[in-house]
């Protein structure tokens, strides 16, 4: 066996996070009197975590500690709606039950902060992927790669058997900081365009395709 562990992207790889991204944007944007963004521009400020997207999202004139107030009502509101409209991509729940078959190691390493990270893992996928990591104080960022070898970590594997699943140039990046190969998903919030252009060693437009990789 080529890998026998597989570390996913959440938001654009594993979950259609958008539309409830967007509304809980939207919400706090309302609330303040700023106009509404739509789904395209959610779509483009997504990759570098919810701090990055509510900077985004804001007007320019909006000071840093005016955002961290808005960051933290957007994380309370989406606590209570990140399940309204998130869906599995389609083929996402074959594809982890048959990496559960055939005893893969499976791992989230998201941008998203860790408490929705972990909640949604656990509604959406259950014991299906029992490692996942999100944004927190304690771990940087990706395109660092500090949550990749934790997740390798967690889950006893060797990193020289491990490849990674995104749908972002950030994930690219992340996976060749940790000196892994990286497997771009065309289907998520990215072009095959920016994967591409990022570097992405292989390309996928299914998740089925995974199998023909590993």
């Amino acid at each position: 066996m080529k890998y026998d562990t597989i570390i996913f992207d959440l938001d654009g790889t594993l979950l259609n996070t958008l539309d409830d991204l967007c509304d809980s944007v939207n919400t706090i944007l309302l609330k303040h009197g700023f106009p509404e963004r739509s789904l395209d521009e959610v779509r483009r400020f997504l990759g570098n975590g919810v701090g990055a997207l509510m900077r985004l999202a804001v007007p320019k004139s909006v000071t840093d500690e005016e955002v961290a107030v808005y960051l933290d009502e957007f994380k309370e509101h989406y606590e209570q709606n990140m399940e309204n409209k998130t869906r599995p991509f389609d083929g996402i729940m074959e594809l982890l039950l048959d990496l559960n078959r055939y005893n893969y190691h499976v791992a989230i390493v998201s941008n998203k902060f860790d408490l929705a990270v972990k909640a949604l893992a656990k509604t959406y996928f259950g014991n299906l992927i029992p490692v996942a990591i999100g944004e927190s104080a304690d771990v940087r960022r990706k395109p660092a790669p500090d949550s990749v070898f934790t997740a390798i970590k967690e889950l006893g594997s060797d990193i020289k058997k491990t490849i990674y699943v995104g749908d972002s140039d950030i994930d690219v990046m992340t996976a060749k900081n940790a000196g892994i190969p990286c497997i771009g998903v065309t289907w998520g919030f990215r072009s095959r365009e920016v994967l591409r252009n990022a570097g992405a060693d292989y390309l996928i437009d299914t998740p089925r395709e995974i199998f023909t990789i590993l």
